[in-house]
């Protein structure tokens, strides 16, 4: 087919940018006769192949039928192309390789229906899977079939489950009070004196494991008590106050660490940027030294939000900027709150008791 030739019910192509929607393309596919078929085929490949994601899905369609499975991979490559951090699409793949027992995903996307989504959590309900984490698989899932149907691969609506989620596990006072207690500076290593500091910065903050393994000492600004992140889950910067003791923590950490501008703050004991294994290795080994059985890095994200608002009285719209949430709905999954959390302090804290508490009773006359 010629560059300047049309076919019927399809868009011209200007430029880089493709106006050829994945309906029109199977249109023409039941149209055309075969011939005339593979040579635009050909054509959309030789002149556009490459530079766009949904050039490439029309390439795919024309030639074959896309599974799951396929379209998945073309999906975490949008989402690398967006900007979503590698951490993601990892979680992303792992989402994808769990749902595939409740799933097949080798059947052809454009075939998925809603049935086959219902059929998938009935599934994962029957197998003893626990709510939060049939919901993650499910906001993944919704995030691919929003894009398929944004590509026009599928029309479906991921049904949502509705099962209420479990409270989340924080770190006790306790626990707490074992992990924070400061090492004897002139009997611990490095890597103790390290991984002390470490906690402190977790519960001051509630930042996430990546963000504490990316802080460089020229992010630090001690004499305001801010830190800056400049590498963030959503790839955008923050500045988040340190308390006092937390300053007083890192100036003496610093003395210590040595260092210049552009190294990492919490390293090796050789200066080098820690892993994430190494990072979580050395909390496991740091909290089950002070005897804490729990050992998870993220739990001190949850702690921190719950104390934040419930021991603190800090507010949920200050909690989503510090915690880096783009919405609120994402900071409420931090924040389970028991029936005794309602309760407590409760006088000091509603409207009525304030507006009530300087007022003179009525007495009633007998």
């Amino acid at each position: 087919m010629d560059s300047g030739e049309r076919l019927n019910g399809i868009q011209e192509v200007s430029g880089s940018i493709p106006l050829i929607s994945t309906i029109q393309i199977r249109e023409v596919q039941k149209t055309v006769e075969t011939t005339r078929f593979q040579r635009f085929f050909c054509f959309l490949k030789s002149h556009f192949y490459g530079k766009t994601v949904r050039l490439i899905f029309a390439a795919k369609i024309l030639n074959q039928a896309a599974t799951m499975e396929e379209t998945f991979k073309d999906f975490l490559t949008s989402r690398k192309i967006k900007g979503v951090a590698e951490k993601t699409l990892q979680t992303y793949s792992f989402h994808l390789h769990a749902v595939s027992k409740h799933l097949d995903i080798q059947k052809d996307i454009a075939e998925l229906n809603k049935r086959d989504l219902e059929h998938m959590i009935a599934s994962m309900r029957e197998r003893g899977l626990s709510a939060n984490t049939i919901n993650s698989y499910t906001r993944t899932l919704k995030s691919f079939f929003s894009w398929c149907n944004g590509e026009g691969l599928t029309a479906v609506n991921l049904p949502l489950y509705k099962a209420e989620e479990t409270v989340k596990e924080i770190y006790t006072d306790a626990e707490l009070k074992a992990l924070l207690k400061k090492p004897d500076v002139r009997k611990c290593t490095f890597a103790e004196f390290r991984d002390w500091a470490i906690v402190n910065f977790l519960l001051n903050s509630g930042c996430r494991a990546a963000t504490v393994r990316a802080i460089q000492i020229r992010d630090l600004d001690l004499d305001n008590s801010l830190v800056y992140y400049r590498h963030t889950k959503n790839k955008k910067a923050q500045v988040i106050p340190l308390c006092s003791p937390m300053t007083a923590i890192l100036r003496e950490y610093l003395r210590v660490r040595g260092g210049a501008a552009a190294d990492y703050l919490f390293c090796t004991e050789r200066g080098e940027q820690l892993t994430e294994n190494a990072l979580r290795q050395s909390i496991v080994r740091y909290n089950k030294r002070r005897g804490v059985e729990k050992t998870s890095i993220h739990l001190f994200r949850h702690t921190f939000a719950r104390k934040y608002l419930i021991d603190c009285g800090g507010d949920a719209f200050t909690l989503q900027r510090l915690l880096g949430h783009s919405t609120l709905n994402m900071t409420k999954h931090y924040c389970a709150i028991f029936d005794t959390d309602i309760t407590k302090n409760y006088d000091s804290l509603s409207p009525l008791a304030q507006l009530k508490g300087g007022e003179n009773r009525i007495k009633m006359e007998a």
